[in-house]
């Protein structure tokens, strides 16, 4: 394919789409929980994961399913679970079988915060994607998202 293959140009163009409505998405998220609750999208997003653990076989995460599971580095997981660990949220402690393994818990104020934001975070998602349905170009995409069911798998 060259750079102006038809083909190769309608995926870029998409691709910009999906960008711009993945954009749009999070900056309105992002402003709706900062101004609600103090919490970015990545803070809400790491409380959210973290708080379907359950004890038991697979039941905690590992730090990389973490990192996976809110689209970051393990190193930028780990310096936000700090930063919310300073703030209350969240504790760490040695996993009881493998002394080498570290495990992240919600903390009772940080699932509670967590249920206070999280009706703010659906209303802001929906907010978002019924503007982003007004736009001929993100429409198509909008619709896909409605769509969804299920998490895509990592």
């Amino acid at each position: 394919m060259t750079a102006t293959d038809p083909a190769l140009t309608a995926l870029s163009q998409g691709w910009c789409a999906l960008s711009l409505l993945h954009g749009r998405i999070e900056a309105h998220v992002e402003r709706a929980l900062q101004s609600g609750h103090d919490l970015s999208v990545r803070e809400y997003s790491l409380l959210d994961v973290l708080s379907r653990q359950h004890d038991g076989d697979g039941g905690h995460l590992q730090m990389k399913q973490v990192a996976d599971a809110v689209v970051l580095s393990q190193s930028a997981t780990t310096r936000l679970v700090t930063r919310l660990e300073d703030r209350g949220l969240l504790e760490r402690y040695l996993c009881p079988t493998d002394r080498r393994g570290i495990y992240t818990n919600v903390t009772a104020v940080g699932l509670t915060l967590l249920d206070e934001a999280r009706p703010t975070n659906d209303a802001a998602l929906r907010e978002a994607l019924d503007e982003a349905a007004t736009h001929p170009d993100l429409a198509p995409l909008v619709r896909a998202v409605k769509t969804l069911k299920t998490p895509v798998p990592a």
